[in-house]
């Protein structure tokens, strides 16, 4: 009798995935509305009956009902990187030299994609169930919303065949036109305000707390990048096509390119045609197809290397500009925005645009009560571009540059050759002393929880802080009395400080705020140096030995090293426990083997895969180039090698070694 209701549950589960497949994927209808609900239904109610065949992946688990009070963070196994931007045809061509510079090859094929305007999502599927979405968050962590993923019916909770045993899936969450348009009229109807924009709305909906609420949403999917430890397919398309066969939604905008030429073939016709799509998109992006090119390739500290997106011309609207204002950054610069008329672009109200600097408005001759033209810079940052002269006042003045601090009042100075102007008062300008600590506790240097850049401004005004060492003494009686705190967020921030102390040293250094010093340079001190006191005293001679320190990176830091207050903020860091050093696990896998030598890594490899050879040379103190040139050291050579890449290496005498060669090398 069980086997025969477990067939039965078994039938209508294959039943209803084939159908939710039909229509959320390949818009094909093969069963009415009623008959699929009697269907679910029947298959509800015997669920229910025999809970021993509880499914994670039946279709009833879709309908929603899962409260979720707050999202966990979780570290993505797979960095998600952002693309570099290209806004010409120009920008193409020297990306495709740099390509084929690096692979030391001009045949490579290319695959054009739309760029899909939305909320980017991580699925994780194990033997072909899925098994977690995570947002992108900051590319290294992400909030976890399974449960309101599961609820859009075009995201597979299992899989219709064999695919990987262990891999990532990559796409965009977005709501099309037609279903944001319906919610919209819904809310008119009841008297509420209509949602901004698609982009917004499909990002807020997977943070919804209720699951069922995300089920009456139009949400879908759209999916354009596996990523897995191996993957035994030759190219991205062909990655794609198997992809799509088991059940996901891979967009079908999707064309194998054999030259540039074809690439803006394909881009010229979607200029156009985008605006019949049925969602939003605002640009194309390309990828070298070649996995093996792709893995040779490899990353920059932000991108691949081997994907760039081409962005459609910005959207441009003119409105009036009626006042100019300056703004304090936490290093002291001033950026003047423009305060502006409301006008709707790439679907967001703008009222305020940047302004760049003085040299900016001198050479466009940007007045108050001027019509400007206004275009979001990569349709997300608006900035004002041009001014309708036709349109400016008789009786207009020039502007005259703002000559002292907003809000410190302290003489502005500008320096030669830097085109901003600073506020020196770097212990006295309220906004720099805040601005410094809200750079602190952000996600990608201390990651405080609990903390915001409200409640940082909130503790500066009580007089509970004026520098980020003075969070250390914090305690949860002085916190409770504050606006909007209770005792339970206090507890919170407290918790967050203490966590904060295992931070690594690298971001650490990076929370800072040390000028110059991002993420990238940070991390590179923190290897070279592997301590902040030895960071301190090196010379400007030393720091700019390091690789990619250059003079006005070495000179901040000695500047910085050189103040006494910043010293004794050290001293009190230290003394609370903060990680100032790198961690003993972390020196015991260095070694200076290959000191001063630099490594070019071509080729496909068995024993370690390309990305633990990089890891590799870079523990043992050398140096990954991506390009052959005279003062490459060593050729680490795998399995097809490009040619030209041999030949190169050849005439420049640089020795090539197998895999096995450098293991021996380093052990």
């Amino acid at each position: 009798m069980n086997q025969d209701i477990l067939e039965i549950i078994t039938q209508l589960r294959e039943e209803l995935r084939q159908h939710n497949y039909n229509y959320y994927v390949l818009d094909n209808v093969a069963i009415s509305d009623y008959d699929f609900d009697i269907k679910l239904n029947k298959l509800q109610a015997l669920e229910e009956q025999y809970p021993q065949y509880f499914d994670t992946t039946s279709p009833t688990q879709r309908v929603g009902g899962e409260i979720t009070k707050n999202f966990r963070t979780i570290t993505h196994e797979n960095r998600m990187y952002s693309l570099d931007n290209s806004y010409s045809k120009e920008d193409l061509f020297d990306w495709e030299k740099r390509i084929q510079k690096n692979l030391g090859t001009e045949n490579t094929e290319y695959t054009c994609e739309l760029k899909y305007d939305g909320a980017s999502i991580n699925l994780s599927y194990k033997n072909g169930k899925l098994i977690s979405a995570v947002t992108r968050g900051d590319g290294f962590k992400g909030d976890d919303v399974t449960a309101n993923i599961k609820t859009i019916k075009s995201i597979p909770l299992q899989l219709k065949g064999q695919f990987l045993d262990s891999f990532e899936i990559r796409g965009e969450i977005i709501l099309p036109l037609d279903g944001f348009n319906k919610m919209n009229e819904e809310r008119i109807a009841v008297g509420e305000d209509p949602y901004r924009n698609p982009r917004n709305t499909a990002s807020g909906s997977l943070k919804l707390q209720d699951s069922v609420e995300v089920a009456k949403r139009p949400l879908d999917c759209l999916l354009y990048h596996v990523v897995a430890n191996k993957i035994p397919f030759e190219t991205h398309f062909e990655t794609l096509e198997k992809a799509r066969k088991v059940g996901f939604k891979i967009p079908k905008a999707i064309k194998v390119c054999k030259s540039i030429d074809a690439v803006f073939e394909f881009i010229n016709f979607w200029d156009t045609e985008r605006h019949n799509l049925p969602y939003e998109t605002d640009g194309i992006v390309i990828k070298v197809n070649n996995l093996h090119q792709q893995d040779e390739l490899g990353f920059t500290e932000k991108a691949p290397r081997w994907a760039i997106a081409y962005k459609f011309k910005a959207e441009q609207e003119s409105t009036v500009l009626n006042e100019i204002t300056y703004q304090v950054g936490r290093t002291g610069a001033i950026t003047p925005v423009a305060n502006l008329g409301p006008v709707q672009l790439a679907g967001t109200t703008v009222k305020r645009a940047s302004l760049h600097n003085a040299d900016q408005i001198e050479k466009l001759d940007i007045r108050e009560r001027d019509t400007v033209f206004v275009e979001k810079g990569g349709e997300i940052i608006p900035k004002v571009v041009g001014v309708d002269f036709s349109k400016r006042p008789s009786d207009s003045q020039p502007t005259q540059y703002a000559t002292h601090c907003p809000d410190c009042e302290t003489l502005l100075v500008r320096k030669e050759g830097d085109a901003k102007h600073y506020c020196p008062n770097e212990f006295g300008c309220p906004t720099q002393i805040t601005g410094r600590i809200q750079h602190f506790i952000s996600r990608k240097a201390m990651n405080i929880d609990g903390l915001g850049a409200e409640t940082v401004e909130l503790l500066f005004e009580e007089g509970l802080i004026y520098n980020y060492a003075d969070l250390y003494d914090l305690r949860i009686e002085q916190i409770i009395p504050l606006e909007r705190m209770a005792e339970k967020s206090a507890q919170n921030i407290v918790d967050g400080i203490e966590l904060s102390k295992k931070v690594p040293f690298e971001k650490v250094l990076f929370a800072l705020g040390i000028r110059f010093v991002g993420e990238t340079v940070a991390k590179k001190l923190a290897k070279h140096y592997k301590s902040i006191d030895k960071m301190m005293v090196a010379s400007f001679e030393d720091l700019t030995n390091v690789d990619e320190i250059g003079d006005r990176i070495a000179q901040s830091i000695v500047d910085f090293s050189n103040d006494l207050s910043n010293i004794q903020l050290i001293d009190r860091l230290r003394n609370y426990g903060l990680q100032l050093e790198m961690s003993a696990e972390f020196q015991a896998n260095q070694t200076d083997k290959l000191q001063g030598k630099i490594f070019v890594v071509s080729g496909v490899f068995h024993q370690m895969s390309r990305n633990e050879l990089k890891k590799a040379i870079e523990d043992n103190g050398g140096k990954v180039s991506s390009s052959i040139s005279k003062k490459t050291s060593y050729i680490v050579a795998g399995d097809n090698m490009g040619p030209s890449k041999r030949t190169k290496a050849e005439s420049l005498e640089i020795p090539i070694i197998t895999e096995g060669d450098f293991i021996e090398m380093i052990t």
